[in-house]
């Protein structure tokens, strides 16, 4: 069974009985189903939500016959604000029939890696992989434990030289890019000058007074991450088939806002608007691929 079904209020399932009785639900009662023909078969994904914005999505075929084949399952956990409309790249998973997509956005600094939650929207372009996409995406994740933690409080004049010093990085990342030595050489001395200021204040504060938000790979996995995120809304949710309780929390990390997920007994704390979520994330992502330019 997949271990991230306890995010969306699924902690109880203890048999593969269990598990097949909603997986069942799922295929007969199905709130959202698309089918294709793909090599004389019609692959199949159908979606069922057990609470506002969570649910589950399985993935399979029709044969011939009329039988449906089931290959997998996941848990899914979405968000209605687009944060980036950056290059997108798709690339088949080794494991499964499943997708992962790439997207570069310097108010990172990474490469995000995420889970495609719509994988047959992408099926339906006959697209190569690797090939960039110009499409809108939105970000969720889904986290088996967590902590909230104080927020780091700001004045007016404090935030308007964040804003304005942010502007400045994006601005030399996107020059860095596009191979500007002056821009490389400005990055260089401005993370060199970050690091001994850390260095420095570390040893009279606190780490998460000098670190506000932190994105980072963690694990084996490429689309788990280590999440520091300030919260800028948050909702209690149940499960309207276990009846368990799910947090479900807007979190705004290096201006990239996404939604996360997590059962209400994993997470250690309260969920307050200002404070801070920290925890291990698997990040999915939702790419509209419609809006290809």
């Amino acid at each position: 069974m997949h271990r991230f079904l306890r995010a969306i209020g699924f902690s109880d399932l203890n048999s593969r009985q269990d598990m097949d009785k909603i997986l069942g639900i799922i295929m007969n009662e199905p709130d959202r189903q698309k089918k294709m023909e793909k090599n004389d078969q019609t692959y199949t994904e159908m979606a069922k939500d057990f609470g506002h914005h969570i649910g589950i999505t399985l993935r399979g075929e029709y044969d011939k016959l009329g039988f449906f084949h089931l290959e997998h399952y996941f848990p899914y956990c979405t968000c209605n604000l687009y944060t980036t409309t950056e290059d997108i790249v798709v690339n088949r998973r080794v494991d499964t029939d499943a997708y992962t997509g790439m997207c570069d956005d310097i108010r990172m600094g990474i490469s995000m890696i995420f889970y495609l939650q719509n994988t047959a929207d992408y099926i339906a372009l006959n697209s190569p992989d690797n090939t960039p996409h110009k499409a809108k995406l939105s970000l969720s994740g889904l986290s088996l434990g967590g902590t909230i933690i104080l927020g780091v409080e700001r004045s007016e004049q404090s935030l308007k030289r964040k804003n304005h010093e942010t502007y400045r990085k994006s601005q030399l990342m996107k020059q860095a890019k596009n191979g500007d030595q002056d821009a490389i050489d400005s990055l260089t001395v401005d993370e060199m000058d970050l690091s001994s200021r850390v260095s420095r204040r570390s040893k009279t504060e606190d780490l998460y007074s000098l670190v506000e938000t932190s994105f980072i790979p963690y694990g084996s996995e490429s689309d788990n991450y280590s999440l520091l995120g300030t919260i800028i809304n948050w909702s209690l949710i149940t499960n309207n088939y276990t009846h368990e309780e799910v947090y479900q929390m807007l979190i705004n990390c290096n201006d990239i806002v996404m939604t996360v997920c997590i059962n209400k007994k994993d997470l250690l704390g309260t969920p307050m608007i200002g404070c801070r979520f920290k925890g291990v994330i698997w990040m999915q992502g939702y790419v509209d691929f419609q809006k290809i330019i």
